[in-house]
């Protein structure tokens, strides 16, 4: 006898396929609320709040009691039984025999699977157990939410198996339409991503690519969100033509597959979850190669040695280094020679300016490069070490065995070089600086080649392809003469030949007036070749300028950044963004400036250098800097308000006339422009200590921390940090000095550097008593708590963080007695006080969701999760522990979201659920492997996912 229950569509019950009459509506959803929880014991109470809410008849439970007494009597031969339990009612039964049942045992076989043919086989055999169309019961709240959580169960398992299908190249057999789930679930990345992937396989791109604009302007509109990464990069791919996965892939699903909106965890992720997931960003950095290239064939010749077999090179990283002066066209060289072998360098092109000799004096730390190189290679935000081997030993893990041509543009010396370097022969590198690269040589065997003047013939060849045969053939005289002036460097030629070309009718004869009439004294500015005279060809140009470029060109000298966006120097000429665009424009065309992306512009480090000595000579400059500060100033302030709309801010004075701040629109647009910025600001805070703005300084330093410590740039924050605690010095500002200490005291103690960071908060801590500043002493009992859990002493956290409860309180500052509360609760957890944990974190989150301070809730649903688990409510600790993964998720909060996950695995794992508990083990050491996290948490976390299953 064949014996079905089924609660995935009308409650029913059959028998060799024919309909068993189980009485009428109610009684059928007592049978329905009772095989939910097939042979475990449910409560009376429970059972009549399922049944009827909130509103439940005078004698509900006599009622009930009639209900399963008629029940009994059907259930007796069909093998199952209804039996009176201490706690409630127990329907026993073969839970094979319940489709609910049956339908989530072959979701849990299928995402334990080992290969994806099995895992797809139990999946399609799940979701055949739900009808076509489901009809709906009659209302109840507890029906109710059951029904949207089985849709949401049914939703998952089919994007699962959507995942399967596009994974082995199998679109035509999707379950169900995928553009009708992208109508009835216009949110939702997941499918999204699946719907995007299967019209870009069918040939149908335009239609992928509008997809991604309707998705990408919906979150705009409706959570004011951007696209998830995963997203992003599918997006990018498909623009790109990049191969994606249709072959099949080995391996069941993965642990770490993000869920749909049906599961508990995550919300979007791409339509190849695990494979995309795992699949590193494809960089392609190279800036635009030269328009105009001419001669160096032994220079190609000798690159394209570079691409021999890896066992031409010993096995080693192939290197070549490029030497020679300032404005030979080593950097032409590299890129021209780059742009024509792209097809050795599928998996991407990383580059670096070093900034070796920029007029600053202040190159490009090691640390830094490190670190915009993984950012590049796709590490996660808040993953990148903080001690250099550690940087640099991610670095190469995400390099190694990939096909990657990096080239290190201006580098300073040898030693700037070598951490920078791949360990990889897949990789090749080039190097291009003005000193003799010996170092290289000794320790990886690189190939030197030393640029000189262009040959005669291959500058006429470069200025005749500029200016066109004709032209050249009018005037060979003239035409020879600038050629001499320009002593065959190409930069000197490129500037001339395009102020010839904006003047079409102008007589070369006349430029060579010109050029003759332009030295002068500007002896610091030098190529390195004495038959170049590269102040005149500059001084010639500039001369040529409009009266709006030549205002701006002086002033771009005085930015000290890698580059400048057109905002930054709209504020810094003091004119509107579209004025100072054409300004812009025509200083690109006179090669003046380098448009090296869209509205983002760099120099040459010589015109650099000849535009800050033009600026000095100014007495307006000093005004136009302090514009550009009040710029980057305001900019930021509002930006670091986005980020952080709930932590400490400072007044700031209006901003000058002119300074035209931007204003980022959210949350995304905010981190977007703190990254594009990064540079210019870390850069900004050192220049203004030099030029003795102290106020600006450390008010700079103060907008810095929250970008900074989200994207685990350390060495950045404590270096901006001690300048504004210079800058407060030199002010007798005790107030930024106490600041500053707190940020130098979180930084040491995030870092390691315990000692240190001790020291930094207690003169903290003595500096706020000497203001009678309770709340800047309350945040620092605060720091000082997280310290002393960091070094193992529990009880001393709970004591400073209960000493930042009571100064909060007295201040009446309702988000940090919040976050003093969840600490506090955390304590008590960590103390084995699990019900004063609990109240404490309760307590916490209905302030912090008043509040809307979701950075504090994502920490305190944790926290309130850790007690709960260990009270024993392992469901409501598993809810608390998602709730605080989404919204990390959303603020990006990579080590928190994998500390979160530890503690919902290890509360699957108390459950009973060893499966679920290793997946969430498996993402959180991914994500701290990601992270470069090789400390006691991956160990630790390494050593649960070796315990028998």
């Amino acid at each position: 006898m064949a014996v079905e229950f089924c609660l995935l569509h009308t409650i029913s019950a059959q028998v060799d396929g024919r309909e068993v009459d189980l009485g009428h509506l109610r009684q059928r959803q007592v049978l329905a609320a009772l095989l939910v929880d097939a042979n475990r014991p449910v409560s009376v109470e429970r059972l009549i709040d399922r049944l009827w809410g909130e509103r439940p008849p005078q004698r509900a439970a006599t009622t009930l009691y009639s209900y399963v007494s008629r029940l009994r009597r059907v259930l007796e031969p069909l093998g199952a039984s209804i039996s009176r339990h201490p706690h409630g009612y127990v329907c026993e039964v073969d839970p094979r025999s319940v489709d609910l049942h049956r339908f989530r045992d072959l979701v849990a076989r299928a995402r334990s699977a080992g290969d994806d043919t099995q895992a797809a086989r139990l999946l399609t055999e799940a979701l055949r157990l739900w009808p076509s169309d489901a009809p709906a019961e009659p209302d109840t709240p507890w029906f109710n939410a059951l029904r949207d959580t089985l849709e949401g169960e049914r939703l998952a398992a089919e994007l699962d198996l959507n995942d399967l299908l596009l994974r082995q190249g199998r679109e035509s057999e999707l379950p169900a339409p995928l553009r009708l789930r992208a109508q009835a679930h216009p949110l939702d990345e997941r499918i999204a991503a699946q719907l995007m992937l299967a019209l870009h396989r069918q040939g149908r791109t335009p239609q992928a690519l509008e997809v991604y604009r309707g998705i990408t302007r919906l979150l705009d509109a409706e959570l004011g969100l951007a696209p998830s990464p995963s997203l992003r990069q599918l997006h990018q791919d498909i623009l790109v033509g990049a191969p994606l996965l249709i072959a099949d892939s080995p391996g069941g699903l993965q642990g770490d597959t993000p869920p749909g909106p049906g599961s508990d965890e995550g919300t979007a992720a791409s339509a190849v979850a695990a494979p995309e997931a795992a699949r590193l960003p494809v960089p392609r950095q190279l800036p635009p190669p030269p328009p105009v290239f001419t001669g160096r064939g032994r220079a190609m010749a000798e690159l394209d040695r570079l691409l021999e077999p890896p066992s031409a090179h010993g096995g080693t990283v192939p290197i070549a280094g490029i030497g020679g002066s300032g404005g030979i066209g080593k950097t032409c060289l590299a890129l021209h020679w780059a742009h024509q072998r792209l097809d050795r360098f599928p998996e991407g092109q990383l580059y670096l300016n070093l900034r070796g000799f920029e007029p600053s004096g202040t190159p490009t730390t090691v640390a830094s490069a490190l670190r915009d190189l993984l950012d590049s290679l796709g590490a996660p935000e808040g993953s990148v070490p903080t001690g250099l081997n550690a940087r640099a030993g991610l670095y190469r893990s995400l390099i190694q065995g990939r096909r990657i041509l990096v080239i290190l543009d201006n580098a300073r010396d040898a030693e700037q070089v070598l951490p920078l370097l791949p360990g990889s022969p897949t990789c090749v590198v080039i190097v291009t600086s003005r000193h003799h690269l010996a170092g290289l040589v000794t320790t990886h065997g690189a190939r030197l080649l030393t640029l000189g003047p262009l040959s005669s013939v291959d500058a006429a060849s470069l200025l005749t392809r500029r200016l066109g045969r004709e032209r050249v053939r009018k005037e060979p005289a003239a035409a020879a003469g600038l050629l001499q002036l320009c002593g065959g460097l190409p930069l000197a030629i490129s500037i001339i030949a395009a102020r010839a070309v904006v003047h079409p009718t102008f007589p070369l004869r006349a430029l060579i007036r010109d050029l003759h009439g332009a030295g002068g004294a500007l002896d610091t500015l030098d190529a390195g070749d004495d038959s170049a005279d590269l102040r005149a060809v500059f001084a010639s140009s500039y001369g040529a300028l409009s009266e709006p470029a030549r205002r701006l060109f002086p002033l771009l000298g005085l930015h000290a950044g890698p580059d400048i966006g057109l905002a930054a120097a709209a504020a810094l000429a003091g004119a509107e963004p579209r004025q100072a665009g054409r300004a812009l424009t025509e200083l690109v065309r006179s090669h003046l400036v380098t448009a090296h992306r869209p509205d983002r512009y760099t120099m040459h480090d010589l015109l650099s250098a000849y535009a800050a000595e033009l600026a000095a000579a100014d007495p307006t400059s000093r005004s136009a800097f302090e514009r550009l500060v009040d710029h980057y100033l305001h900019s930021a302030h509002a930006a670091d308000r986005l980020l952080s709309p709930h932590g400490e801010s400072i007044a700031l004075t209006p901003a000058l006339p002119g300074a035209a701040p931007v204003q980022p629109a959210d949350h995304q647009a905010a981190l977007a422009w703190f990254a594009a910025e990064r540079a210019v600001l870390t850069s900004l805070v050192t220049q203004t200590r030099h030029t003795e703005l102290h106020t600006k300084t450390w008010q700079l330093a103060a907008v810095l921390p929250t970008f900074l410590a989200r994207r685990g740039l350390w060495d950045e924050l404590t270096a901006t940090q001690y300048a504004g605690l210079e800058a407060a010095t030199a002010l007798a500002d005790r107030s930024y000095q106490a600041r500053a200490h707190r940020e130098l005291g979180n930084s040491c103690c995030e870092t390691g550097r315990f000692d240190d960071a001790h020291t930094h908060l207690e003169r903290a801590l003595a500096l706020y008593r000497e203001l009678g500043d309770t709340v800047g002493q309350a945040h620092t009992h605060l720091n000082l708590g997280w310290l002393w859990e960091r070094r193992g002493d529990q009880q001393k956290g709970l004591e400073h963080d209960l000493l930042a409860l009571d100064r909060f309180e007295a201040a009446d500052h309702e988000t940090g007695r919040a976050r003093a509360l969840n600490a506090a609760g955390w304590d008590h957890a960590q103390l084995g006080k699990y019900e004063e944990a609990a109240d404490f974190c309760r307590e916490a989150l209905a302030l912090q969701r008043h509040l809307g301070d979701r950075r504090g809730e994502a920490n305190t649903w944790d926290s309130l999760g850790y007690a709960l688990q260990h009270l024993g409510d392992h469901r409501q600790a598993a809810d608390c522990f998602l709730r605080s993964l989404r919204l990390n998720e959303e603020l990006g909060h990579q080590y928190n979201q994998a500390e979160t996950l530890e503690h919902l695995g290890d509360t699957h794992e108390a459950g009973g659920d060893t499966a679920a508990a290793r997946a969430a083990w498996q993402r959180a050491a991914d994500l701290l492997h990601a992270m470069g996290h090789h400390d006691t948490d991956l160990h630790r976390l390494r050593g649960k996912l070796q315990k028998p299953s």
